[in-house]
Order: structure tokens, then C-alpha cells, then sequence
């Protein structure tokens, strides 16, 4: 607007100049001699103005004459759009720079003018696989995201423009949260340019958020390949991906596809607690119990883990709680000192009602490191060894508050996860679970949770068991759900008084 009131301002002030240039040129009389050879010009000053104006517009058609000359030599010679290209070139130039124009108000954030732009450029260019597109995209910008859909729609007509049309389509699914539609789009974008780093990502995700872990392994292994991902990376998200492959498997009854593609995770990935447990159950059901125990015990040196007991323990599922207790020393070997072997092993003695040599394998950890689980172990060492009630109740009162100890939680968002999965509950995340401690300030268990300790339960024969946390779970608990199972193993175990 103020661009074309300064145009018309321009204008009128140089036809002013113009007028009166020539009024005082009129007045005041003389003017130019011209003398070549024996003729000679006398030009008044409007006449010299006037004749400056004709001699600078003959030299202008002069010039396009020449250069029109020039096209149609050119066509003579073979160049077919030679001719075509003379005429359209002021016409290029003005859809160019209308082009650029759009891109800037693009870029600037004003859709609208960008969609204004858009159409002078297609007036002017002729080229809908340019001007569609930031046609396409203006109208994102300026919220009309149906004419966006219409145009991406008009791109997928053109095989240079189909990849942008399908990639601008899944962009507005994803934003309007259709995933499984996003989910189609992605594999045909993939299909169309495997190499494209921006869709294997949404595509990975996609696959993995809706559990087709097959397509999930492809699209890994085209990022290997195009050298977007680390090796070390790839072999971990790669077991993680068989994992969930074999868990499938289980699910549909079919053992021993499931236990190859276990055991085949687990060597891709031996620290993976989840894959480890898997391909030992695997091999437990092949009968290869001492290759289940190898399996374990490797994963155990790594990272002791609650899941790595409990499928230990499952090897053996008659044996007496003095027996388990000896067997179980080849794990207590391997990390003598870890927090887990300590627990586990009061836990384990607890069963055997061991209780003092439960108190030793604590030790210091009441007071060091009290979560919810040493806490409640503690208590139950009490309540094994006599103590009075208030006791008892003493150490499941601080349970309560205390941490809840190691739990998978999220990298990525800090969210505690009740069972692992490659991808995260809360923030959809892929491989960011690892079990570790919150650092903030985190709840224990509930006093639901403790209430069959602190009512009581009843006398109860005293049966050969092992404490629930250690037998095969379908899914991982948190290490303060372990502790309370414990306690209710004990209560429902042990000859001693229930609490009133």
C-alpha cells in the first residue's frame, strides 16, 4: 500500500519536473547547432528534448531488435524454444521475483501474503510444481489447512512433486493426530526415498508406537546403512526390536520361533535385562537349563536386577528355600557389594528364616540408602526375630515416605514406568528406560500396599515358598512393590504372633 502511493508520488513529481523543464527551456530561447557534413540542424530546446527522447527509444528497439535477431538465428539452428524463451523472459522475471516475494512472506510468517505471491507467480510462471508448493505451505501458515490438503493433493499428480505432496499429507495427519493414515503416508514416502533421514524417523516411530517391529528393523537398518546411526546403537535398538519380535511370538503359541528370536536378542545385547530373561525362558523350554543359567549370570555381572532373580529362581521351582538360598551364591559372587545382591539375599534368608543372617546381609543399607524396600525388609527381619509391634510399625511408618528405590524410569521425560517397554508410557520415546533411582523426590508405597503387614493376616502353615518378587512375573515391578511382596511372604510363612 504505502510501496504504490510512493510509485504514483514519483510519478506525477517527475511529469511536474518534465513540464516545467521544458517551459523554461521555451523561454528562454537558443538552442542546439547539429552540423554533419554539409548539413547543418538547428533544434530549439523543446525540439532538442523531444530528439534526445527519440534517439534514446531507437537505441532501445535497436537493442531488441538485435536481440530478437540473435533468438531467431538461434531457432534456425535447432534451439526450438529459442524464440519462446525471448518472449517469456520479462515474464519469468516477474514470477520469479513474485516467487521470492512469496518465500520472504513465507519465511516472515505473513501467510496471506505469501498465498497472494503465490498466485501472481503461478499467473506469471506457469509452474504449479513450484508455486503449489509454497501455495501448500501458506495456507499452513495462514490456518487453511484444507486448501493446503487440496494442493498436496494436486502434487501427488506429478511424479517430480509426488514425494513433497506425500510428505506434506503426513505432516498434517501428524498434526491432527491420525497416526494410523500418518502410518500409511510414512511407508510410502519411505518406499519413495529410503534415504530421507526426516521420514525414517517418523516412520521409526510410528512403526514402534504401534508395535510393527519388523518394519521398525528395516527402517533401522536403512539408517545403518545411510550411516545415521552408530553401530553400538544400532545393535541395541536392533535387539530391543527382536525382543518385542519374540515376546509377539509367545504371545501366539509359537515357542520355538519365539526362542530364536529371543536368544538372538540377547546376543545382540547381553546387558538387556528384558532380552536376557527371555531367551533363558526360551532356553529353560528347550531344556537347556545350564545355557539359561550362562545367560543370566552374564547379565547379572552387568546389572543386577530383581527380573534377572526372579528367572533364576524359576530354573529350579521345587526347591527348598535352603537349597535356593545356596544355589543363588553363584549370583551373590558375581556383585558381592551391589545393593541388589544385599537385598536379595536378606530376602532369600528371610524365606530360609534366616532372620540374623538376613540383618548381616543388609548391613549398613538402613541407614546409608533407606528405600521402601530396605525398610520393609527391616521389618520383617523384626517381626521374624521377635520384636514388639511398635517396632514393626516403626520401620513400615518411614516405608512410606522413603524412595521407592530403582524403577525404570524415562531419560528422556523422568517418567516412572511400571513395566520396561522400547517405548515410553508418557513421552512415546524409544530405548529411554533404564532402571535407576529417582532423583527428586519420588512416593513409596502406599499404605494399601502395607496394610496386610500392619492388620495381620493370620497364622498360616509354614510352607516351602520363595518370596513372590522372585518368581516369574509377566511384567516388572519397581523394587518397592518387591519389598512389599516380601513382607506378605513372611507374614503368611512365619510362627509368629500376627499383628492385632
Amino acid at each position: 500500500m504505502i510501496w504504490s502511493f510512493a510509485k504514483i508520488a514519483i510519478f506525477v513529481a517527475a511529469v511536474a519536473a518534465g513540464t516545467l523543464l521544458a517551459g523554461y527551456f521555451a523561454e528562454t530561447g537558443g538552442g542546439i547547432r547539429i552540423s554533419v557534413a554539409n548539413l547543418e540542424f538547428s533544434l530549439g530546446p523543446v525540439q532538442a528534448v523531444v530528439a534526445i527522447v527519440l534517439a534514446l527509444a531507437l537505441l532501445w528497439m535497436t537493442l531488441k531488435a538485435l536481440s530478437l535477431s540473435a533468438a531467431i538465428i538461434r531457432f534456425i539452428n535447432g534451439d526450438e524454444t529459442a524464440i519462446s524463451r525471448y518472449f517469456d523472459r520479462n515474464r519469468e522475471r516477474k514470477g520469479f521475483q513474485a516467487l521470492t516475494d512469496g518465500m520472504m512472506a513465507l519465511a516472515s510468517g505473513d501467510g496471506q501474503a505469501a498465498m497472494a505471491q503465490a498466485v501472481r507467480a503461478e499467473k506469471f510462471l506457469r509452474k504449479p510444481e513450484l508455486t503449489n508448493l509454497l501455495s501448500a505451505q501458506a495456507a499452513e501458515l495462514a490456518g487453511e489447512a484444507r486448501k493446503a490438503t487440496v494442493i498436496y493433493k494436486q502434487l501427488l499428480a506429478d511424479e517430480r512433486t509426488r514425494f513433497v505432496g506425500v510428505r506434506g499429507l503426513l505432516k498434517q495427519k501428524l498434526a491432527e493426530g491420525d497416526r494410523d493414515t500418518a502410518l500409511k503416508l510414512a511407508e510410502k514416502a519411505f518406499l519413495m526415498r529410503p534415504s530421507n533421514k526426516d521420514i525414517q524417523d517418523i516412520l521409526f516411530d510410528l512403526q514402534a508406537s504401534s508395535g510393527d517391529w519388523a518394519g521398525a528393523r528395516k527402517v533401522l537398518g536403512a539408517k545403518l546403512k545411510q550411516g545415521a546411526l552408530p553401530r553400538d546403537v544400532h545393535r541395541r535398538r536392533d535387539a530391543i526390536l527382536a525382543l518385542q519380535e519374540a515376546r509377539a511370538v509367545f504371545d501366539n503359541d509359537l515357542p520355538v520361533e519365539a526362542r530364536e528370536a529371543a536368544i538372538a536378542a540377547n546376543k545382540q545385547s547381553p546387558d538387556l535385562i528384558p532380552a536376557a530373561v527371555l531367551a533363558a525362558h526360551g532356553y529353560q523350554v528347550g531344556g537347556r537349563a545350564k545355557n539359561a543359567v550362562r545367560i543370566l549370570k552374564k547379565a547379572w555381572e552387568a546389572q543386577p536386577h530383581p527380573d534377572l532373580a526372579a528367572a533364576f529362581a524359576s530354573l529350579e521351582p521345587d526347591e527348598t528355600p535352603a537349597a535356593r538360598l545356596k544355589r543363588f551364591e553363584q549370583l551373590f559372587a558375581l556383585s558381592p557389594d551391589h545393593e541388589e545382591t544385599r537385598l536379595l539375599k536378606a530376602e532369600l534368608n528371610i524365606a530360609a528364616e534366616d532372620f540374623p543372617a538376613a540383618r548381616r546381609a543388609l548391613g549398613d543399607l538402613p541407614d546409608r540408602h533407606p528405600t521402601a524396600r530396605t525398610l520393609t525388609i527391616m521389618a520383617a527381619i523384626e517381626r521374624g526375630e521377635g520384636e514388639d509391634d511398635a517396632v514393626v510399625r516403626g520401620w513400615l511408618t518411614r516405608a512410606l515416605s522413603a524412595s521407592r528405590g530403582p524403577q525404570w524410569l524415562c531419560d528422556k521425560c523422568q517418567h516412572a514406568n511400571e513395566v520396561w517397554s522400547p517405548v515410553c508410557d508418557n513421552c512415546g520415546g524409544f530405548d529411554t528406560l533404564s532402571w535407576r533411582e529417582a532423583t527428586g523426590s519420588s512416593r513409596g508405597p502406599s499404605s494399601a500396599d502395607l496394610l496386610p503387614l500392619i492388620v495381620g493376616k493370620g497364622k498360616k502353615e509354614t510352607e516351602t515358598a520363595i518370596p513372590a518378587a522372585h518368581l516369574p512375573q509377566p511384567a516388572t515391578r519397581s523394587g518397592a512393590d518387591h519389598a512389599v511382596y516380601d513382607v506378605e511372604f513372611f507374614e503368611s510363612n512365619s510362627g509368629n504372633k500376627p499383628v492385632p
